[in-house]
């Protein structure tokens, strides 16, 4: 039997297996990532979570494993329908809040309680604050985001467009829903879901797919389609869908993707000491985020703030003459 505690931020499944899964072998998340990916064994769990009829084409979740040294509590390696990411923002912080709401990080009853964890694209934090011993939000501090890109045309069905390419943990193309001819709102979700996929495939073929760094963070992950609503007093307003994988849509404004917004509204100077991003998403609910510093390279430090509930408890299995065996997807 496999078991879950299922979450959802801001509306984002997030499934953390907390019992089931074979060893994953290495000494770093990212040599355990490559090891998942690698095993049919590793990946059939994944496979059995995330598909129909035990989840769906828009599941996402994660397995825990030891972290790269003392210094983090765990280890993660997200997953998706179609493999495995490098960062998740909505994923951190709901483990942010299940590490604090089971006592696998002991915190004060009221307070902020951090929860170091270590994922492929590096070390990142959940700061959990709490009142009365109840967990009222989680901001996350991401690995440093920056622009890689600006104006890159990309041929799509609906003629060029221009998009922005930046690193928040993984590599997003960013492009105004109004360069579509669409506007982020539920009435046009398949036409943005196809828009996005559409981008992001294209785009992975070239060498702005490229992480400078490490070729194992490499890959466009995402589309962010964007809606602008300018800036208010505390600073940009914007609401996006993330399209990542292959046609998967994030029901959140997506963290890691945030991250990589804030690095090209401070290279275009919309987030002066103090703004905030409000981000929201297709259905209405909403991170904040914000830059804590700026490196001399232009890399930023950023802090995405949200919320996260625990929705069930489930465990799972496989009967060995069910022919459907680990499942199938639909899109």
């Amino acid at each position: 039997m496999i078991t879950t505690t299922d979450y959802h931020t801001a509306g984002e499944p997030f499934r953390i297996v907390t019992s089931g899964v074979p060893e994953i072998p290495g000494t770093t998340v990212l040599e355990r990532r490559a090891a998942a990916q690698s095993s049919p064994e590793i990946d059939a769990v994944r496979q059995l979570l995330v598909r129909e009829p035990r989840g769906h084409a828009d599941m996402y979740g994660c397995f825990l494993v030891p972290p790269d040294d003392d210094g983090a509590e765990f280890g993660v390696l997200f997953w998706h329908k179609d493999g495995y990411s490098t960062a998740c923002g909505h994923g951190t912080i709901a483990l942010g809040a299940w590490a604090v709401r089971t006592g696998r990080v002991s915190a004060a009853p009221d307070g902020v309680t951090d929860v170091v964890m270590d994922v492929p694209s590096g070390r990142v934090t959940a700061a959990v604050s709490c009142v009365d011993g109840v967990v009222q939000r989680v901001s996350f501090r991401n690995v440093d985001a920056y622009v890689m890109g600006r104006d890159v045309e990309v041929p799509t069905k609906r003629g060029p467009v221009r998009v922005d390419v930046s690193y928040g943990g993984a590599i997003y193309a960013s492009v105004p829903a109004a360069a579509l001819g669409l506007r982020v709102v539920p009435e046009h979700y398949a036409e943005l879901v196809a828009a996005g996929r559409e981008i992001k495939w294209a785009l992975d073929a070239t060498a702005w797919a490229t992480h400078a760094g490490d070729s194992r963070l490499s890959g466009v992950y995402a589309t962010m389609i964007y809606d602008d609503f300018g800036d208010t007093p505390a600073g940009p307003h914007q609401r996006n869908i993330t399209v990542f994988a292959d046609g998967q849509a994030d029901r959140s404004s997506c963290g890691s993707g945030t991250s990589a917004r804030l690095a090209l509204l401070a290279a275009d100077g919309r987030l002066p000491a103090g703004a905030v991003l409000t981000h929201d998403s297709i259905i209405g609910t909403t991170f904040t985020g914000r830059v804590v510093s700026t490196a001399v390279s232009g890399a930023v430090a950023t802090e995405i703030e949200g919320t996260a509930y625990q929705t069930g408890e489930c465990s799972f299995g496989l009967d060995p003459a069910d022919d459907l065996g680990t499942g199938f997807v639909l899109r």
